[in-house]
């Protein structure tokens, strides 16, 4: 949250309606078949997509997700990483409490497999919230992700968090993982405290 952002403003942290329309989805098999007489495509397609070409990648059989999000780990310069596990029982990650020395830079990391198809305009969407009012909202464009065996992750840009006595404090966050199909990947509520210093 920028430390110039009032919360009474939160009205100014709705998203622009866009316009744009996604593609429609195709399948791995449909991609790799596109275009095989350009040379320098389809190699990049195979440098692109890797072992999905090849074979059906599945992490968690009997799962049809394509996405598994399982980690949001907060990043900041000097501290020792501070990790969220969301592959367990979501309802009791409230119960922590990350806390954030006011006025230092951050950044959240969201850790994730890919499996069976490809993943399209990848959304990370983060609201805030203090005493029930919203102060904050994030939209962050994490990009288009092929099947893989191995962790993939997005990291946020660097943020500000806010200083000052007036904005210490409790705050919780809703945090969802969309697309550009609005599959909701993944929705999680988690929390954070605004302290003047880390302990």
């Amino acid at each position: 949250m920028s430390s110039a952002e009032q919360p009474h403003e939160e009205e100014h942290h709705d998203e622009v309606a866009s316009s744009y329309v996604p593609p429609p989805p195709k399948s791995i098999g449909e991609l790799v078949a596109a275009d095989q007489e350009d040379e320098s495509l389809r190699k990049y397609k195979e440098t692109l997509l890797g072992n999905a070409i090849a074979e059906n990648i599945v992490i968690e059989p009997g799962n049809p997700k394509k996405v598994l999000v399982k980690k949001l780990v907060l990043v900041s310069e000097g501290q020792t990483e501070k990790t969220l596990d969301l592959s367990g029982d979501l309802s009791q990650l409230k119960q922590t409490v990350f806390t954030i020395k006011e006025g230092v830079q951050y950044r959240i990391r969201i850790e994730f497999y890919v499996q069976h198809e490809i993943v399209t305009g990848l959304k990370y969407i983060q609201k805030t919230y203090r005493k029930g009012i919203q102060v904050d909202k994030m939209t962050h464009m994490v990009g288009s992700y092929a099947p893989k065996k191995d962790l993939q992750s997005y990291t946020t840009p660097l943020e500000d968090a806010p200083s000052g006595l007036l904005y210490r404090g409790h705050y919780t966050v809703s945090s969802l993982f969309t697309d550009d199909d609005q599959n909701e990947h993944l929705k999680w509520e988690w929390s954070f405290e605004i302290k003047k210093d880390w302990n």
